[in-house]
């Protein structure tokens, strides 16, 4: 049978070459473990094509999903977060987060065209300490939905600030829920519509606020959105939660949160929306006039 034995000739050995793959060029779903490129990525929006995982994105791309090519404005304010308590390692801790993000803080807004409709934009940055809401993102939002009402803009928020209130401020960080919310509401009492994106994850003061304020709230799917932890919830009320507790589908079964959209369709979600919000608010603007 020596004639039935592949020619030793046509074996090619390989051992000895050696492939380079650029670094970054791949990357696993967290989700199936898919192995994906950053060219399949960027068409998805960072949304795992096999199993619909939607991965982080910064603060920088989401305003690239939802506004316009060319037309973002971005906001900046000279402040910046002090040390209050004198916290461990607190400014060392900002300096490696501004470095790490090329941002201030961990909001970043502005504004510009959402589907051909000015609004104005913020979005928290989780690589920023968690995306945690401090003095200077108090401030930020702030000063944001008052140029939204002196401009006549709707505001929409973005959240991914799975940090919370920022614990190394103290109770300063708390007051910025209720100087978020009180904000909300005088552009609520003007009739400009405020519409709010939770992204996972997003949690304790920032989801007990501005997060949670929205004249419509919307939710990526999957996102965890929570104020407390579920094992904190599960050791004081001594039960077992029940399967899906704190996502956002099981929020949106129980009128939390008013939709739950993918991200490839959340700017049009978000252009139709408003396109009814702004119609509403233009009728009762009208009437008053």
């Amino acid at each position: 049978m020596a004639w039935f034995r592949k020619p030793r000739k046509s074996i090619v050995k390989t051992e000895n070459r050696n492939t380079e793959i650029p670094e970054g060029m791949f990357c696993k779903c967290e989700a199936c473990n898919e192995v994906l490129t950053k060219m399949q990525l960027e068409q998805t929006l960072k949304v795992c094509p096999r199993c619909g995982h939607h991965m982080a994105l910064t603060a920088r791309e989401r305003i690239d999903q939802l506004i316009d090519e060319g037309t973002f404005h971005e906001h900046r304010h000279s402040v910046q977060s002090g040390d209050p308590l004198g916290f461990s390692d607190y400014p060392a801790k900002l300096a490696k987060a501004r470095e790490a993000t090329g941002m201030s803080d961990a909001m970043l807004k502005g504004d510009g065209l959402l589907s051909g409709r000015r609004v104005a934009l913020g979005a928290t940055e989780f690589a920023f300490m968690g995306g945690s809401m401090g003095s200077v993102m108090g401030e930020e939002i702030t000063l944001l939905a008052e140029f939204a009402l002196k401009e006549r803009l709707p505001l929409i928020l973005v959240s991914a600030s799975g940090g919370g209130a920022r614990m190394q401020e103290g109770i300063l960080s708390l007051m910025q829920m209720a100087k978020t919310s009180a904000a909300l509401a005088r552009l609520s009492d003007h009739g400009l519509p405020y519409i709010s994106v939770l992204a996972h994850p997003t949690g304790g003061g920032v989801t007990a606020s501005w997060a949670i304020l929205g004249d419509l709230n919307i939710a990526e799917p999957n996102a965890l959105i929570m104020f407390a932890g579920a094992r904190v919830i599960e050791q004081t009320i001594r039960q077992r939660l029940p399967k899906g507790f704190q996502r956002s589908e099981f929020l949106q079964e129980h009128g939390v949160i008013d939709q739950v959209v993918p991200r490839g369709e959340l700017k049009a979600a978000l252009a139709q929306a408003l396109g009814y919000l702004c119609a509403a608010a233009d009728a009762a603007q009208s009437a008053k006039a």
